[in-house]
């Protein structure tokens, strides 16, 4: 830059250099005032190159084609005054390879390929390579690199699934153990509960809960951290809901462990006499439900020999396969106002969770005349777990579920919910629940894919009443983000996803949550070795 001052000081020329085509003056309008002037001008300049000089440096940052940020302007302006060339250093022909396409059968057998980088360095400097070389060379390495770990991904998710839909052994010995207890000892046979307590069962005076699960540990994780941490436990009423299978094992169990003073109610669905009456729908459904799933995309072997889909999408197909989506434990909470005919609130609680605060404050919540009382998803400061809302479970690609929702509408959790009964009995509900899973699975499961969340968020629309995400934290099963601090805090957390707290792929920094409330010195815990960790 060249400055330029006339002897008069009424003048102050500046000229940039070769990219300006024009000069500057800066016109003084007195002696007197020519010295400030000048300093202005000094100033104004300096800023003027060092703006100049931050858009280049913004711009070359974003690596951006379209003119969308305040770098698109450095890219403009900033040859003009500076004088400088945008052209590429990079040659065309580098471009050129990289933008080929390479198959897979083009790789197979090759041991002249690089396997790291520092590998790929030695080659380029010791063979003297061209451009175009080094690009081919470039290319065949990361392509490697691509298909060995989209190959390694597929692999995690797959055996993630297997570990997530079997039974562990340790669980599977304990309910062994427990239905032999069953069936020879008297004390493992009691009437749960005592014929004194029974009357409780239909008091709505009473604090009632209902947990399904056909898991005898998870259960009891569960009752504990409930009463354990009730400050009223005398006024507790816990039912629970099991299978045919599960009914000896679940009953022995809590005849064995009693939670006093706390009722417990153990209960097959059998027992029930609105569930051997006429048709069941959840049943129906369920079995068509069954046999789509098996048919589903051709199982995991054909979803797995997929080698177009990213491993994301694979593990979103796979989780769909999972048992546990066609467990009637988990369609079960939708009968609830037939279940509990004479009950007008109960609070329904997930076997994956853990309650860690006294739960009767959300009997005076006031639901405002809905139904379902729950912790909505889509905000929070967690913006991985708290940023769900209806496009995250239904395909809003489908007609018939675009043209009744809408996608950015905030999602909210099953897992501890809030029950009205005597509002739900007034509604459609369940018979909705029950249109839209037959739709989609005459749709070959296009609506959705994963779990009774789905339909129930369909359901329940128009009738939930946002509560505190106190208490209800989730994420704890697919995400280990969240500190260990973070989840002492809430009242209670959820271990929703496949790394369950009994399972050995669970996260170790959060599983103490959920052992804590497990007596590993218990007979029948020990001789099933059944671990902390």
């Amino acid at each position: 830059m060249l400055l330029q001052i006339s002897p008069s000081l009424r003048h102050v020329t500046v000229l940039p250099g070769k990219g300006l085509k024009e000069f500057i003056k800066v016109k003084v309008t007195s002696r007197r005032l020519s010295y400030r002037m000048l300093f202005y001008a000094l100033l104004f300049f300096t800023f003027l190159l060092r703006f100049v000089f931050v858009l280049t440096a913004v711009d070359s940052i974003d690596g951006e084609n379209k003119c969308s940020t305040i770098g698109c302007l450095g890219k403009k302006l900033g040859p003009k005054i500076l004088g400088r060339s945008l052209e590429s250093n990079v040659p065309e022909v580098i471009y050129g390879i990289l933008d080929q396409p390479l198959g897979k059968d083009k790789l197979e057998g090759r041991s002249d390929i690089p396997q790291t980088l520092e590998e790929f360095m030695t080659q380029m400097k010791e063979g003297g390579y061209d451009a175009k070389t080094f690009a081919i060379k470039l290319r065949e390495m990361v392509t490697l690199m691509e298909q060995r770990t989209r190959t390694a991904k597929i692999q995690e998710y797959l055996y993630r699934h297997v570990a997530s839909s079997s039974i562990p052994k340790q669980l599977h010995c304990l309910d062994l153990r427990l239905a032999n207890e069953h069936a020879n000892n008297a004390a493992a046979r009691l009437q749960l509960p005592s014929a004194e307590f029974v009357p409780a069962l239909v008091d709505n005076s009473y604090f009632h809960f209902v947990l399904a699960s056909d898991n005898v540990l998870a259960a009891s994780v569960v009752a504990t951290s409930l009463v354990h941490n009730s400050l009223r436990p005398q006024k507790v009423v816990l039912h629970i809901i099991t299978d045919r299978k599960t009914y000896y094992p679940m009953q022995a169990w809590f005849s064995l462990h009693p939670l006093s003073p706390a009722i417990i109610e153990v209960k097959a669905l059998h027992h029930f006499d609105w569930f051997t009456k006429g048709k069941v729908p959840v049943l129906e459904a369920m079995e068509k439900d069954q046999h789509v799933r098996s048919q589903f995309r051709g199982g995991s072997s054909a979803i797995i020999a997929n080698a177009t889909e990213k491993p994301n999408v694979i593990a979103g197909k796979l989780q769909a396969l999972s048992p546990k989506y066609n467990s009637v434990m988990n369609h079960i909470r939708i009968h609830l106002p037939e279940l509990f005919s004479s009950l007008n609130k109960v609070v329904f609680l997930d076997d994956d969770i853990v309650v860690q605060t006294d739960l009767s404050p959300l009997w005076d919540i006031d639901l405002n005349g809905k139904v379902n009382g729950a912790v909505e998803t889509c905000t929070g400061e967690d913006k991985f777990v708290m940023s769900k809302r209806l496009k995250s479970y239904l395909n809003f690609s489908h007609p018939l579920i675009s043209k009744n929702f809408y996608p950015n509408e905030c999602a909210w959790a099953y897992g501890m919910n809030i029950f009205d009964l005597e509002a739900w009995r007034k509604t459609n509900i369940s018979s909705r629940y029950h249109f839209w899973v037959e739709q989609n699975i005459k749709s070959d499961l296009s609506l959705w894919q994963l779990g009774t969340l789905p339909p129930g968020l369909i359901a329940f629309h128009g009738h939930v009443q946002p509560i505190d995400s106190f208490w209800h934290m989730l994420g704890l099963g697919y995400q280990e983000n969240t500190s260990l601090a973070d989840a002492e805090s809430a009242g209670v957390v959820h271990f929703n996803g496949r790394a369950k707290p009994w399972l050995d792929i669970a996260f170790p920094n959060l599983r103490p949550l959920w052992t804590k409330y497990i007596d590993f010195s218990d007979y029948f815990i020990k001789s099933c070795h059944i671990r902390a960790s």
